[in-house]
């Protein structure tokens, strides 16, 4: 299953967007909030049931002891988010100060997500917040980069209006850039978009020169149950945000699978001689009748 990190260029719904798909997927799945400015989770959504025991902070600690400390540790701070314990989260920073004790954490944390993903079939999300650019690469305290580097999916979250396109302008080509550079590719990088706003999918593709790879709905009850938590909305299992939450999954590992073929079988270079007699062969048919 994918591993897929969500960011944004500014505030755009990251983490309800990642928490609607942790909680829609088909699949076994995890959500890690890896915003270096700092979790909301724990204080909304949960209102307060996971304290600052349990998450991402401690981690770093662990990652000094070593591998298997790491991997032990991450298990034990992972947060059931249903009564199966098919949903976890793994919660996010409490103080924004802790993300410098993340820098050496992140590529070792990175390994055992993929490892979660692709030996256990979860889904795992990655919440890693809003994108800090700095002399055009990915600032190394900000941004957990390491986790984008090794991402099987990149979505940059963006609404429909215009602010939102400004403002992501500024940040596709140098995100790109650094997955061509330092990651699995620049195809990794695919949109999100949430509908709100007076831009459909295809203005947005078109205006950031970068695929939608899905679109969630304007859901605001649904939303406001995700970022305040308390008794959830009236068909909140039906609502239009898990709805499309669901189906956007099922696009994301298409779209994984995709790469991962083509990276396994690069297309083969064109072979200029091949080439001309299709087209002699093209002309001869098409002069006939």
């Amino acid at each position: 299953m994918p591993v897929t990190a969500l960011v944004s260029a500014k505030s755009a719904g990251v983490t309800t967007a990642a928490l609607a798909l942790t909680l829609a997927s088909k699949r076994p799945s995890l959500l890690a909030e890896c915003d270096p400015a700092g979790g909301t989770i724990r204080a909304g959504f949960l209102q307060g049931q996971v304290g600052a025991g349990y998450g991402l902070y401690h981690l770093a600690a662990a990652e000094r002891t070593g591998s298997d400390a790491l991997a032990n540790a991450f298990a034990n701070h992972l947060w059931p988010m249903d009564e199966a314990g098919h949903r976890k989260l793994l919660p996010g920073l409490t103080d924004p100060a802790q993300a410098a004790a993340l820098g050496r954490t992140w590529p070792a944390l990175s390994e055992v997500m993929h490892v979660l993903a692709d030996e256990a079939g979860y889904d795992v999300f990655i919440d890693a917040g809003r994108l800090a650019i700095e002399s055009g690469r990915l600032h190394t305290t900000l941004t957990p980069a390491p986790l984008l580097h090794r991402a099987d999916l990149v979505l940059m979250v963006v609404r429909g209006t215009e602010q939102a396109l400004t403002l992501a302008r500024h940040l596709v080509d140098p995100l790109r850039t650094e997955l061509a550079d330092r990651g699995s590719g620049p195809d990794a990088l695919g949109l999100l978009l949430i509908e709100d706003g007076q831009y459909r999918a295809h203005q947005v593709a078109e205006a950031l020169k970068t695929p939608v790879l899905a679109a969630l709905p304007w859901d605001p009850d649904t939303a406001s149950y995700f970022t305040n938590g308390g008794r959830p909305p009236r068909g909140y299992g039906r609502s239009p945000l898990l709805r499309h939450a669901r189906t956007a999954t099922e696009q994301f590992e298409a779209a994984a699978s995709r790469r991962h073929i083509q990276q396994q079988y690069p297309p083969r270079p064109a072979n200029p001689q091949l080439a001309g007699v299709l087209q002699r062969l093209s002309e001869k048919g098409g002069s006939r009748g």
